[in-house]
């Protein structure tokens, strides 16, 4: 009888343009031909898979957003007359703002759902990245201020949006695919060093270094629409079909986890809702956690080698390689280029290590471990003369790097169901402080010798320390369960 209640609810649930799903289901039940997983497969919408497709495109926008300032630094630098270590501070501005952001972010999401939450989000982000186009009118010292207090923003506007990817991916893909899905949407950072290094290069050359931020700036607004007309929970998508929904759930999806937040948030109960924890309780558990901490250190490590490429590595073309802008735009991609296919290439070797049966250990070990060994190699940039053998040295290192980038699927594996947007703000914040001490240590070390060489140096030391925190610190990967302690109170 349950199963027959569950055909006729099914036809008043079943989302709209599959209705004819629960029919099928009911004949069934009543002596007719059952519908079989042949014919439920053919049935079944990939609507997971756009979502994924918005979630890359928005983060392409987040990085380059980013980026911008890298693209458009030295010519900024030569206007303002800014010594490294100023660069490096201003640099900095952004991930300040993004570690402090991180928690409240994360609260947010887990308060009032992602849609909504990523959309303001969004909009906000893009609109600080359209104001650093208007200084230019300003004086040296004002601009400089200015551009800090802006980019200062920008960093508090974003801090939602890697959490919110996580919690969409964890909701919308099974656990066998979540790796896949995780690298594509952090390969994302690679192919914003693609598509727009090279088209913010001509128009710093084109047009001036202000422009840049201009046009980022209202994409990022445009796209605001687009995410609010496209993008749900998988249980109020219109298009997503009941066979879709049963595969995703089935296989670890966490298909109620947008929904349960917003029942809590205006109230609502439902019996398989786990237990709402206080915030600093939770966090203080997790800071317990060897496996979270090892992962939350680990990441710290990893986007050292993200903020360089970010913040200094056009400088770097320029400045000790003597390259154009424009030339440093294009060339600047091609390492992108293969951080992108590493970052895509990690994800699935790691969800098919997981098919054939390895352990989830194993299966998001591997690839981060082999990749960060791999990316060590930009040291050898220090003995190398030759242009072409410094891309071809840089491209191999972004390719490991990319290939290594796994700790958003680590965190979608291992966070506490309870409190799993503040895990994925927690793990953020430890990997974006990076973002404060990378420029910094970088423009004082390039200041002090007068060369880039041991900046590379200690970006590979990096590497090498969350290789170490993987094999030594991380120990076996599985979901943290809060103690009932901490959990009912």
């Amino acid at each position: 009888m349950e199963h027959i209640d569950q055909a006729r609810r099914s036809s008043t649930d079943t989302p709209a343009g599959h209705s004819l799903e629960a029919p099928a289901a009911i004949a069934g039940l009543n002596g007719g031909p059952a519908v079989s997983a042949a014919a439920r497969d053919a049935r079944r919408s990939h609507v997971r898979w756009f979502i994924l497709f918005m979630l890359f495109f928005i983060t392409t926008i987040n990085y380059a957003d980013r980026a911008s300032l890298s693209i458009a630094g030295s010519a900024m630098q030569h206007t303002l007359g800014l010594t490294p270590v100023a660069m490096g501070y201003i640099f900095s501005a952004f991930a300040w703002a993004y570690v402090l952001g991180q928690l409240p972010g994360g609260r947010l999401l887990d308060r009032f759902g992602t849609k909504r939450v990523y959309a303001f989000s969004l909009l906000a982000w893009s609109i600080f990245t359209l104001s650093q186009g208007l200084v230019v009118g300003l004086a040296a010292g004002a601009a400089v201020t200015v551009m800090f207090v802006l980019r200062f923003a920008m960093g508090l506007a974003e801090a939602p949006a890697f959490p919110g990817n996580s919690r969409l991916t964890s909701s919308w893909f099974p656990r066998a695919e979540r790796g896949t899905a995780a690298a594509i949407f952090n390969a994302a950072q690679y192919f914003a060093a693609v598509l727009f290094t090279p088209i913010m290069g001509w128009i710093v050359h084109r047009f001036g270094w202000p422009y840049v931020f201009v046009a980022m700036g209202v994409l990022g607004i445009l796209m605001t629409g687009v995410w609010l007309k496209t993008v749900y929970a998988p249980k109020d998508h219109p298009r997503v079909s009941r066979a879709e929904l049963s595969y995703i759930e089935e296989g670890g999806a966490l298909v109620d986890l947008e929904t349960r937040e917003r029942d809590s948030a205006s109230g609502a109960a439902q019996a398989n809702q786990p237990a709402k924890v206080p915030m600093g309780a939770s966090i203080r558990e997790m800071l317990a956690s060897r496996m979270l901490l090892g992962i939350f250190i680990a990441q710290y490590c990893i986007n050292a080698l993200t903020y360089f490429f970010l913040t200094w590595f056009p400088i770097y073309l320029v400045q000790q390689r003597h390259m154009s802008i424009l030339k440093a735009g294009f060339v600047a991609s091609i390492p992108a280029v293969c951080g992108f296919l590493g970052g895509v290439l990690g994800g699935v070797i790691s969800d098919a290590l997981l098919k054939r049966g390895h352990s989830a250990s194993f299966a998001r070990k591997t690839p981060i471990v082999l990749g960060m060994l791999l990316s060590t190699c930009m040291i050898a940039c220090n003995y190398v003369n030759s242009e072409f053998l410094v891309v071809a040295i840089m491209a191999a290192a972004f390719f490991g790097k990319g290939i290594g980038a796994l700790g958003w699927a680590v965190v979608s594996d291992t966070a506490p169901l309870e409190a799993g947007g503040v895990c994925a703000s927690l793990f953020n914040a430890f990997g974006n402080v990076a973002g404060i001490t990378t420029p910094i240590v970088i423009g004082y070390l390039v200041q002090g010798s007068g060369s880039f060489n041991s900046a590379l140096v200690f970006i590979g030391a990096n590497a090498v320390v969350a290789v170490l925190c993987y094999l030594f610190v991380v120990g076996d990967i599985k979901r943290m369960v809060l103690t009932r302690s901490v959990a009912s109170r």
